[in-house]
């Protein structure tokens, strides 16, 4: 089975069709950055004076990737090679994932669905700090558990 966004083609045409439709919305700057430390894309943009800072793990959809198709000692590549191409292809499949999820938001506020703040509220940077609301209130505040904690086991 195929997971969504595994055939993605390119991440630039995504990345231009985010870009397409935040202007169309009327942000006033945007920009995009590949962590390979962090293995993760982010996604800038301001919107009337907020800033937005979207984070998107590569690892993540790589390590679901690497699940749906397991490495065998059949193919006709070494496991790094193998691990290799989930990156690849995640780093393709993560810009398809941003671009619908910024889509879906920005429709969610141009049709009064929710307001900009609702939708964009744990990615809007504070301040100088670099940090975001999310991040305040997970790491900083402890007001959220941490992403990692399983409080359902």
């Amino acid at each position: 089975m195929a997971l969504p966004y595994e055939k993605s083609s390119t991440g630039d045409r995504a990345i231009n069709e985010i870009q397409k439709v935040l202007r169309k919305f009327g942000c006033q700057q945007f920009g995009s950055m590949v962590d390979d430390e962090r293995k993760e894309i982010r996604v800038y943009f301001k919107y009337r004076n907020r800033q937005i800072s979207i984070p998107a793990s590569m690892s993540g959809y790589a390590a679901m990737w690497l699940k749906e198709h397991p490495y065998s000692s059949r193919m006709r590549k070494s496991k790094i090679d193998h691990e290799r191409e989930a990156m690849n292809v995640a780093s393709i499949a993560v810009y398809s994932i941003l671009r619908d999820y910024i889509k879906g938001q920005i429709t969610a506020v141009e049709t009064g669905i929710l307001s900009f703040e609702g939708c964009f509220l744990g990615q809007i940077l504070i301040g100088n700090t670099g940090k975001t609301f999310l991040e305040l209130a997970q790491a900083d505040q402890k007001l959220l558990p941490s992403p990692e904690v399983d409080n359902d086991a």
